[in-house]
């Protein structure tokens, strides 16, 4: 025994002598923490830090059979589900970690916000949190588009639509977002990208970064009502109370930490077990549309928020609304880096943290069952009407039947018949050029998506001979004013059009 101890001893000392990461690692664990911080509110950091090794242990064993491609990615989910050995349990796991891991670092910062820890001199471990919290909303975004299903292509088609509408960089956006101007199969694997490289290096670097300012400034003291934080004293007050009363973080604090952890592991792996993977659904088709898309749990809110947002103030409110609160969490620590900690003393902080608890509740549950907005349910297998066909080409023709082939009717109404969540076709040729109607349809926009991989060349030159007869009351054709009006095409008087107008395209 005594040759086996001393031979550890001298592992243990070539090891240190080589590394000298022993005793640093030792010193961070057992750094001086104060007594009244190792409760049960303090944890919530620790379990998000063990949710996040779960992401990367799962995705690494995901990514060994999962195929980043568009034309695979859905069918190699599938023999994940049902062809490899507990392949859906592991699936479930990952799915379930994600769902986890953005509640508790919600809490987390919630439990900062409510207790002043981020207040001096912890401005940084804040700002630092917000980007932490943003990259893992990041992460369940990709993690969604991985299984490329009816859902994750149009889920990637709204969050391109948010995109594109930012001014000025909109278009690049979308382009960096998508790898092309539409979803096509370059977008699955920038998105595998994304998830399993760019954010999660950037997760855990941030994580790195926030632990070590953590150790550099000490886990916050509990806040007591009437203890200002000054910063011309604090440091000193709290070097005081960590030398009176403190107590290492390992095992006197740590436990508490551990056993939390703990036990939201079982929960992910009982969520798991129960209630399975996250899809897949149907294979993404943008020509079949009565599929009802829901995105995942952590994003119905925004889901609901659309829904019932009139159209006139949806981009103003996606444009404005998120930079005003990032930028005010970014700035809150600079702004309030003093003065009172316990919450208590700040009714104004419980006060808003309470309405958007609420708020994000009562929309989280207005979007589980609230339809897609406008109900996409109007599909009927009427035909054209007769009088858009007469005197009309055999190519023009043939577009019509692309029209009724592929489902267009669903969003789109002709004389009253038809969808009512995109405009009606009557008279959009007097309302887009040529150009633009080909532009919208190949690459979609607003709430359309971009039908550029559902149409074939002739398919889509038929359309489009089709779509430009619909003029109205023969009205003239719509004209790009940017090239002025010296080659304005004149309407054909031998193709009589449509009567009823269009508000604008499909």
């Amino acid at each position: 025994m005594a040759s086996l101890k001393q031979s550890a001893i001298a592992a243990y000392e070539w090891l240190e002598h080589r590394l000298g990461l022993i005793k640093p690692l030792t010193a961070a664990a057992t750094h001086p923490t104060p007594t009244n911080s190792a409760s049960w509110w303090y944890v919530f950091g620790s379990a998000a830090t063990v949710l996040l090794i779960l992401q990367v242990v799962t995705g690494i064993l995901l990514a060994l059979v999962y195929s980043p491609s568009a034309n695979e990615a859905w069918t190699s989910l599938g023999i994940l589900n049902h062809n490899i050995p507990l392949g859906w349990y592991l699936r479930a796991l990952h799915g379930w970690g994600s769902d986890f891991m953005i509640a508790i670092v919600i809490m987390h910062m919630v439990q900062v916000f409510l207790f002043g820890a981020y207040k001096f001199p912890r401005e940084l471990t804040w700002i630092v949190g917000v980007g932490l919290l943003l990259l893992t909303l990041g992460m369940a975004f990709t993690g969604q588009v991985m299984r490329f299903d009816q859902d994750a292509y149009w889920g990637l088609g709204i969050g391109a639509s948010i995109m594109s509408r930012v001014p000025l960089i909109g278009a690049p956006l979308v382009h960096l977002l998508l790898g092309a101007p539409i979803i096509g199969g370059a977008t699955v694997s920038r998105f595998f990208a994304f998830h399993v490289f760019v954010i999660p290096g950037l997760l855990l670097a941030g994580v790195g970064v926030h632990v070590w300012m953590v150790l550099r400034h000490g886990v916050s003291d509990w806040p007591m009502p009437g203890r200002i934080v000054r910063k011309s004293t604090y440091e000193a007050e709290y070097h005081e109370l960590t030398v009176k009363s403190g107590i290492p973080f390992v095992p006197d604090a740590a436990w508490k930490d551990a056993v939390f952890a703990a036990a939201i592991i079982l929960a992910v792996m009982a969520c798991a077990f129960f209630f399975g993977p996250f899809g897949p659904s149907g294979t993404p088709d943008p020509t079949i549309i009565q599929t009802a898309p829901k995105p995942d749990f952590a994003f119905l809110w925004i889901y609901a928020v659309l829904a019932f947002l009139p159209p006139s103030i949806e981009t103003p409110v996606m444009m404005i609304v998120p930079v005003i609160a990032i930028v005010a969490m970014l700035l809150l620590p600079l702004l309030a880096g003093e003065g009172e900690r316990h919450w208590a003393r700040r009714p104004v902080a419980v006060l808003l943290v309470s309405v958007i608890a609420v708020t994000l509740g009562i929309f989280t549950h207005l979007g589980t069952y609230t339809p897609w907005s406008p109900i996409m349910d109007a599909w009927t297998s009427a035909p054209i009407p007769p009088k858009l066909l007469q005197n009309r080409t055999p190519l023009e023709r043939q577009g019509a039947l692309v029209l009724q082939d592929k489902q267009c009717r669903n969003c789109h109404s002709l004389e009253g018949a038809g969808g009512q969540r995109g405009p009606a076709l009557d008279a959009i040729a007097s309302r887009m050029t040529e150009d633009q109607i080909i532009r919208q349809v190949l690459q979609g926009g607003g709430n359309m998506p971009a039908y550029g991989n559902a149409l074939n060349p002739s398919e889509t030159k038929a359309l489009m001979r089709f779509l430009m007869t619909l003029r109205g009351d023969n009205l003239a054709p719509a004209v790009d004013a940017s090239r002025g009006l010296t080659h304005v095409d004149q309407p054909q008087a031998t193709q009589p059009e449509a009567s009823t107008p269009a508000p604008k395209a499909p």
